[in-house]
């Protein structure tokens, strides 16, 4: 059976402190491009452990996550980083294609589970738990367990301010192993630095250029980010390398999404340029991170931004040169036209439409932005659409055009929008339908008359056609 779904992370790591609750976000991809895939997660513990929410539905090849919560425990953990063995989850995932018209609902896919056969064949990942932060650090220090504190910094997500690493430093003067215990604080990478740098700034991230700022998101650390924006301190949120690397791209390089999210939300230019002209959706595309890609692009990235590199190429060049096909699609932004042409959005339709997305991208169904538009009666999309050159006659799965869809609709106005535009009167669906045969059999009388008056032919209607 082929893997279901990616998980952000092999083990939950969580950021431990007593007497409270302690968290951690564990991320899920589906790799199923057509049927969206139902997970339910199991804890062994479940006396310390809650999950939320416990079961859901991934879409194809979308993202979904959930929290696991530690309730608040009065008592250090009997082992770290590596919890003990009786801390594990079990994320059951399966295909759900009866669930495929869902968009989430937890108690509906819990009944679902509930429901299966015990042959029913499911696809487990099992997650360890590790706790990390800088209560257990301080903890592994002050008791001289340098294989503790190396385990941490691996895993390390939080980081200590200047004050508090230079009192670490100077309790790691004093062991007995002192100079052991100083060394791996003092070279961990990022974490603790000798200088007193807030956030960690050490003399590797000065030989690169960095600033707190940088390393800060080049470490997923979205409260320090947080942090440093608020108090205006770390650099300017656009402040480069000396690669001309940005904060922004530096996270979204190792696909930390929600650092790349408050960056944005902050004023982060989304579109800056490397020293070789490289933006971070240029970088997402060559580390084929879809869940990126679809969040830079949410927030405003130009797939279409030119020169890329220093052979000219933007994103979506790259990704055609190199034959990524679903990455293609996502950067033309094809789903984003159709979402825009359902909802009537004609401001934003008409900004996809100026960066050169796509104008014919159909869905599973074969329904192009045209198609939707006319169902839903939004002329102004349709002659928007029409006029950036979507195909007039394109023909769903069933084989209706847009002007079959209008007429269904009973919409005169937008009929004669599409008419006027050059739709075929006398287009015929997989069963032989024309708008006009449909136009009589919904008795759409003034519809039935404008059809007729710009050609319709009424001699062939499909008599034997018993729908549309």
């Amino acid at each position: 059976m082929e893997k279901l779904v990616e998980v952000s992370e092999q083990e939950v790591r969580i950021d431990f402190s007593l007497g409270c609750k302690c968290r951690a976000t564990v991320h899920l991809r589906s790799l199923s491009s057509t049927t969206s895939i139902a997970f339910k997660i199991q804890t062994s513990s479940p006396h310390r452990f809650l999950v939320n929410p416990p079961t859901g539905l991934i879409p194809p090849l979308s993202h979904s996550s959930f929290q696991v919560i530690l309730k608040p425990q009065s008592q250090l953990p009997s082992t770290f980083p590596r919890s003990s063995p009786c801390d594990k989850f079990l994320i059951r995932t399966a295909l759900a294609p009866q669930l495929n018209h869902l968009t989430s609902d937890s108690q509906l896919v819990h009944s679902w589970f509930n429901s299966l056969p015990t042959s029913f064949i499911t696809q487990d990942i099992k997650l360890k738990v590790a706790f990390v932060g800088p209560f257990l650090l301080r903890h592994a220090v002050i008791t001289g367990d340098c294989e503790s504190v190396k385990n941490i910094l691996k895993r390390q997500k939080t980081v200590l301010q200047s004050r508090d690493a230079e009192s670490l430093l100077r309790v790691a003067a004093e062991l007995d192993n002192s100079e052991e215990m100083v060394e791996l604080l003092t070279e961990s990478e990022y974490n603790i630095n000798r200088h007193g740098k807030s956030f960690g700034v050490n003399e590797s991230s000065w030989i690169k250029g960095w600033t707190d700022l940088h390393v800060a998101a080049a470490n997923n650390r979205t409260d320090e980010i947080s942090i440093l924006i608020s108090n205006k301190e770390g650099g300017p949120l656009d402040c480069k390398d000396k690669e001309g690397r940005t904060p922004l791209y530096l996270a979204a390089n190792e696909g930390f999404d929600e650092c790349v999210r408050v960056l944005v939300r902050a004023g982060a230019n989304v579109d800056a340029r490397t020293n070789d002209g490289r933006t971070a959706l240029y970088k997402a595309v060559t580390n084929g991170d879809r869940r990126m890609m679809e969040l830079l692009i949410d927030m405003g990235a130009d797939p279409t931004f030119d020169p890329a590199d220093h052979r000219g190429r933007s994103a979506l060049q790259l990704a055609r040169e190199r034959g990524q096909k679903e990455v293609v699609e996502l950067l033309e932004r094809g789903e984003a036209v159709l979402n825009a042409s359902r909802s009537g959005h004609v401001k934003l339709l008409e900004l996809l439409l100026e960066t050169d997305a796509k104008v014919n991208y159909c869905d599973q169904y074969g329904l192009t932005p045209l198609h939707v538009a006319a169902m839903k009666g939004h002329k102004d999309v349709a002659m928007l659409l029409v006029e950036y050159g979507s195909e007039l006659d394109s023909q769903d799965s069933d084989g209706h055009t847009p002007l079959h869809l209008a007429v269904e609709s009973g919409d005169k106005d937008m009929v004669e929008v599409l008419l006027n535009r050059g739709g075929d009167v006398n287009a015929m669906s997989n069963k032989g339908a024309t708008p006009l045969y449909i136009s009589q059999l919904l008795r759409f009388d003034s519809i039935t008359k404008l059809l007729l008056a710009s050609g319709a032919n009424a001699t062939v209607l499909p008599l034997s056609c018993s729908s549309s």
